[in-house]
């Protein structure tokens, strides 16, 4: 769904040589680093959280590395004094897989809201149960939401930032997707601020796709939206504009 006036999504990028030679060494690094890290992972249950994150989390720090390596994908970040002392839940637009990864960088420790079939892929989902996430089977209706409320209380309450992708799913660069409430019903229900992030991860790792194509990626974090005597209806519709403005802005070279 599209909702404003926001452009067409743009053409994708021409596939030169040098992009399918790229993308296919980031391909192989990243299944490699894989099948190295996932019983890394597994053994890492033993550890402490903290300490099990930051060990389970060099597979992301190595795959951003190996993207710039291989692919010419760089990065660049604007807002670090917006980020709170205190954990709370990030609204991040989603483009790419690669702010799964970035985000981490920023956010630490944190844990996502997903789909719990994502947990049965062999290897990455099994590595990804190791640090906690909110898993919920959309099936179930009012308990998935009510899970995912308790669950999320949780993660908070143990010093876990919780990164909700409002839109549901991966959407192609130039489409607005309309916000689902959890992320925001999450923060007003504890009582925590929201934090919005942009970025236009897109450009470069388009949602889906094999290639991945040189650029920069720019990240935007924005100031936190407070929660406190606003409904959740209006920190979603908030924190939604920002994010749609401030990509507007980025994509128009400002």
């Amino acid at each position: 769904m599209t909702t404003g006036s926001a452009p067409e999504p743009a053409a994708a990028p021409k596939v030169t040589f040098g992009v399918f030679i790229g993308s296919t060494l980031f391909a192989l690094g990243l299944v490699c680093s894989t099948l190295v890290f996932t019983p890394i992972a597994l053994a890492s249950t033993l550890l402490p959280y903290r300490l099990r994150w930051r060990v389970v989390t060099r597979w992301s720090r190595f795959n951003l590395f190996w993207l710039s390596v291989t692919c010419g994908v760089k990065s660049e970040v604007a807002g670090l004094e917006h980020i709170p002392a205190e954990p709370t839940v990030i609204l991040s637009r989603h483009e790419s897989a690669w702010e799964t990864l970035a985000l981490q960088r920023w956010f630490a420790p944190q844990v996502w809201v997903l789909k719990r079939e994502l947990l049965r892929i062999p290897f990455f989902g099994w590595g990804l149960a190791t640090l906690r996430p909110i898993a919920i089977d959309r099936s179930a209706g009012r308990n998935a939401f009510a899970q995912m409320l308790q669950q999320g209380e949780e993660r908070l309450a143990h010093g876990c930032w919780v990164v909700v992708f409002p839109e549901g799913t991966r959407v192609p660069p130039g489409v607005r997707a309309r916000f689902k409430q959890g992320g925001a019903r999450l923060a007003v229900h504890t009582g925590r601020p929201v934090v919005p992030v942009a970025h236009n991860a897109g450009d470069c790792w388009p949602r889906n796709s094999f290639y991945k194509y040189p650029g920069t990626i720019r990240t935007v974090i924005g100031a936190p939206i407070e929660t406190a005597g606003r409904s959740v209806a209006e920190v979603n519709r908030t924190a939604e504009q920002w994010i749609h403005d401030t990509l507007d802005r980025m994509r128009a070279g400002d």
